[in-house]
């Protein structure tokens, strides 16, 4: 059999990623400070940062992968230096780059180079060039599982390798949000706001409502959908059997925008996904079930992408996120008895009861769900907790004061 396909998670700040953590990741991916392609879509790490995220990753034999993935200018030379530099100091696993000085001066430290979906690789003479530099390489998302399957056949025939001496290896985004320009080389936001979308700034022009006029008669032209230019998520959960015989060695969620718990939930589905592939177990009724659990996170509705030869996108039809669930502000951790295995929240917002479902995230905690099944207010035994109080809930992890309570509710 080959190898277990990779399941590489997203990180926007450390709760999401000790949410992948958590929930069976095999690698995960990060940006520092500006320069990686969602430089104000999530907090971002900092170069002090890296070598504790090593430090976590480690722990769990999880791989490590910075994003530097955006275009580069002269002044941002000095910077990508010293990154990279810092990178290979903490041992990062490899370096996402789609810019020629990122990938030449990650070569010369000798720091492992994949290579982004912005530089479109779509054929196997592209992949031969870039095996002189790269390890991995991220396929334009504009391929059909068909021509992905051509060219991870096309590396073993012809025994492509890159720098390690390896087979280069492919990699796919499998499931997240998808951009109406191909893989990502957008200009709206550039035009309408000084803001580059290739530069980590996207102002989500696309995800807005349009109208569509003629000019020259000032006639409304009536569209099915306002939101034409927005597509619908990524989703290979249900084609992952196919996904799997393409030959891809890596999958890869996106979501470095996007909460811990759409991180843990995702990250946890596809991981139960991916072994029931290898298990032999994966059954439509478990999709079904998984998909469901898809459904209660950030979404803008499912498609299958470009993979199964679709020419065109299917676009959202509302605003925003889909999502089946949503969470509401709770309150705060407080304190965590260890030898009992209680915490003490401070409630600040909305009123808690039992047979809730509840989500505690934190930088350290990631975010895990629970059903609250019991529920003290001043060391008594109570039914629910409101605005003010101070209340203990029996818990197999660890709270701090830096954690948020939250109630999930049907959205």
């Amino acid at each position: 059999m080959k190898t277990k396909m990779e399941l590489m998670a997203p990180a926007g700040n450390f709760e999401s990623l000790q949410a992948a953590l958590d929930n069976g990741a095999d690698s995960v991916y990060f940006g520092v400070d500006q320069l990686n392609m969602r430089a104000r879509a999530s907090i971002n790490f900092t170069m002090e940062d890296l070598p504790e995220i090593t430090r976590r990753c480690g722990e769990k034999n999880v791989r490590t992968y910075l994003t530097l993935n955006t275009i580069i200018y002269d002044h941002d030379l000095s910077l990508i230096k010293t990154l990279l530099n810092k990178a290979k100091e903490a041992k990062i696993t490899a370096v996402i780059a789609s810019d020629q000085a990122v990938i030449a001066s990650a070569k010369e430290i000798g720091l492992a180079v994949h290579i982004s979906t912005q530089l479109n690789v779509t054929n196997i003479e592209t992949v031969k060039f870039y095996s002189l530099f790269a390890e991995t390489m991220v396929l334009s998302r504009e391929l059909s599982l068909r021509q992905v399957k051509k060219i991870t056949e096309q590396i073993e025939k012809e025994q492509i390798k890159g720098p390690s001496g390896e087979l280069v290896k492919i990699e796919i985004f499998g499931h997240g949000a998808l951009c109406m320009a191909v893989s990502g080389k957008c200009y709206l936001s550039l035009h309408s706001d000084n803001s580059s979308a290739n530069r980590g700034a996207c102002k989500q022009n696309c995800r807005k409502k349009y109208t569509l006029i003629d000019q020259e008669t000032g006639f409304e032209i009536e569209m099915d959908n306002e939101y034409m230019m927005s597509p619908k998520d990524l989703c290979t959960l249900d084609f992952l059997d196919q996904v799997m015989d393409a030959g891809i060695q890596i999958l890869k969620i996106e979501g470095r925008g996007r909460a811990p718990e759409y991180v843990a939930t995702v990250t946890r589905v596809y991981r139960e996904a991916i072994d029931a592939l290898y298990e032999d177990t994966f059954t439509s009724e478990k999709v079904e079930t998984w998909m469901e659990d898809l459904a209660t996170v950030y979404n803008r509705g499912f498609w299958s992408g470009y993979y199964l030869g679709q020419k065109l996108g299917e676009w959202s039809k509302t605003s925003g996120s889909q999502a089946t669930q949503k969470k509401v502000y709770v309150g705060k951790g407080v304190h965590y008895f260890t030898k009992a295995g209680i915490a003490e929240f401070k409630i600040e917002a909305y009123d808690i009861k039992k047979g809730d479902k509840l989500l505690v995230t934190g930088p350290s905690t990631g975010a895990k769900e629970i059903e609250l099944e019991e529920l003290y207010v001043n060391e008594t035994s109570a039914e629910k907790a409101t605005k003010g109080d101070s209340c203990t809930i029996k818990l197999p992890f660890r709270v701090r004061l830096s954690d948020k309570l939250y109630k999930i509710v049907e959205a």
